[in-house]
């Protein structure tokens, strides 16, 4: 089942449910998949975007609430940090399974050897292979990180 059939059958559960945090959770994914969707479609591209496109939009919605929990939080602001929290449990449930630390470690290494990368210089070839192959799966900000260790 593609991850759209899978969000709608849940939109449709929730409203069914009258779970109004899972509901609005799930129409603002529908929203941000809709509206890069109106932009593939504008330059062009009629079939819309693919389930990694859809991964990374994901993706990016769990990291923008997380520095919104972040903030709310520190300004004191905890029922809305809260509902921050809970929201990113229901975009994540339709993200795959978060690599370990040592899986993390050995898709980096094979990405190096795959990519021919060694040197810093070569990051970008490291990065572009692991997000294509790990979009969803792979925190990329802290793998930056290791992945310019690995390499200098």
């Amino acid at each position: 089942m593609s991850l759209r059939d899978r969000l709608s059958i849940s939109l449709k559960e929730a409203m069914r449910a009258k779970d109004a945090t899972r509901l609005m959770t799930l129409r603002l994914i529908n929203a941000a998949i809709k509206d890069r969707d109106i932009d593939a479609r504008s330059i062009g591209n009629e079939t819309g975007v693919s389930d990694a496109d859809l991964l990374a939009i994901l993706s990016k919605m769990v990291k923008q609430r997380q520095e919104s929990a972040r903030a709310y939080e520190e300004g004191g602001r905890l029922e809305l940090a809260e509902k921050e929290l809970s929201e990113i449990t229901i975009v994540e449930e339709f993200l795959p399974r978060q690599l370990s630390s040592s899986e993390t470690e050995q898709a980096i290494a094979d990405a190096i050897a795959v990519s021919g990368a060694n040197s810093i210089r070569d990051m970008g070839k490291v990065m572009g292979v692991l997000k294509e192959k790990y979009t969803g799966q792979l925190d990329f900000g802290k793998v930056g990180g290791v992945v310019k260790a690995q390499l200098s």
